[in-house]
C-alpha cells in the first residue's frame, strides 16, 4: 500500500456520491490498471481509500507464468486482507502498441477473470477514454493530465498505472458502476 486519500465524505461537500455509494457495498472494491506494472485502487468498507503499484515483471529464472501465478497469489492475499472484495473494475484496453503488452494484458486478464468468477466477485471493464473523460473531461487525455486529475481530488499517485486504477475506482463509485 502506497497512501491513503483524505476521505471525500469528511469534507464540506459531504453529500458527494463517493461517500454514500461505497456505504452500501457489502465489500471492498478495486480497481486496476493491468500491466507489467498494474495499479491498483482499493475502496474497503469503512471508506478507507489506498493505491499503489504492484510490479509483475518476471526475473531471467522465472518461467513464463510466473507473473500471472504473482497476480493471482495478489489477488487472493488483498482479498483476504481487506476484503471481502465485492467488485473489480479494471481497464479494458483494446488496442496495444506491441505484441508483449498485449500478451500480458490478455494473460492478466484470463487469470483475473478467472479469479473472480471462481470467488464470485463482479468485474467489469472500463472503456480508456471513458476513464479519461471522467477524470480530465477530454475523452483523449494523455497520462499527465490524468496524474494531475487524480493529485486535484487530493491523491498522490507515483505513476500513470496508479493513477488510472484511482481514476477508474472513483468512476466506478461515483457512477456505481456506470449506471449514475
Amino acid at each position: 500500500m502506497n497512501q491513503t486519500a483524505p476521505n471525500p465524505s469528511a469534507r464540506a461537500d459531504a453529500g458527494s456520491p463517493i461517500g454514500t455509494v461505497a456505504r452500501r457495498t457489502q465489500g471492498a472494491i478495486l480497481a486496476l490498471d493491468l500491466g507489467t506494472s498494474t495499479g491498483w485502487a482499493l475502496r474497503t468498507t469503512d471508506d478507507y481509500t489506498s493505491s499503489g503499484t504492484v510490479l509483475l515483471k518476471h526475473s531471467r529464472y522465472d518461467g513464463g507464468g510466473m507473473r500471472f501465478l504473482r497476480f493471482r497469489r495478489w489477488l487472493e492475499d488483498l482479498d483476504q486482507d481487506a476484503g471481502p472484495i465485492e467488485a473489480i473494475y479494471f481497464e479494458e484496453v483494446r488496442r496495444h502498441a506491441g505484441t508483449d503488452a498485449a500478451h500480458i494484458y490478455g494473460g492478466l486478464l484470463a487469470v483475473l477473470s478467472a479469479w473472480c468468477e471462481e470467488h464470485l466477485v463482479a468485474y467489469q471493464g472500463v472503456p480508456v477514454g471513458t476513464i479519461k473523460r471522467f477524470a480530465t473531461g477530454k475523452g483523449n487525455a494523455d497520462k499527465a493530465a490524468v496524474i494531475d486529475a487524480m493529485r486535484a481530488r487530493g491523491f498522490a499517485p507515483r505513476d500513470d498505472n496508479e493513477s488510472d486504477a484511482l481514476a477508474i475506482l472513483i468512476w466506478a463509485i461515483e457512477t456505481r458502476g456506470g449506471v449514475r
